[in-house]
């Protein structure tokens, strides 16, 4: 989770999502990169908007309280929002190595 959350600090700072920003903002935080994770996530994270992703993700819940609601969504935002799935699990399948070294976000501040 910690490349995802690198991608939202940039997204957040307006910086470029690349290779070299992920790594330093990783190796900033202390984690030992590993350049296979950076690359799949840039290329995970091309064609995505972020902010959209995030609206959508926010949306969610929201409109599993109302019922309705979730049925009103565009098939375009579902599509979006399938995309961004498939990156975050993309992201954890190759996070899945088997090392419970305290990943999170929890780790930079604790």
């Amino acid at each position: 989770m910690e490349y995802v959350y690198a991608a939202l600090i940039l997204h957040e700072t307006d910086e470029e999502i690349n290779e070299d920003n992920l790594t330093g903002v990783l190796e900033a935080a202390g984690v030992d990169v590993e350049e296979s994770r950076v690359k799949a996530l840039v290329a995970a994270l091309e064609d995505v908007d972020i902010e959209e992703a995030i609206e959508t993700a926010a949306a969610v819940p929201a409109a599993g309280a109302g019922g309705a609601a979730a049925g009103d969504a565009s098939d375009e935002t579902d599509d979006e929002a399938e995309e961004a799935e498939e990156a975050e699990a993309e992201e954890d399948e190759e996070e899945d190595d088997g090392d419970d070294g305290g990943e999170g976000l929890g780790e930079l501040f604790g």
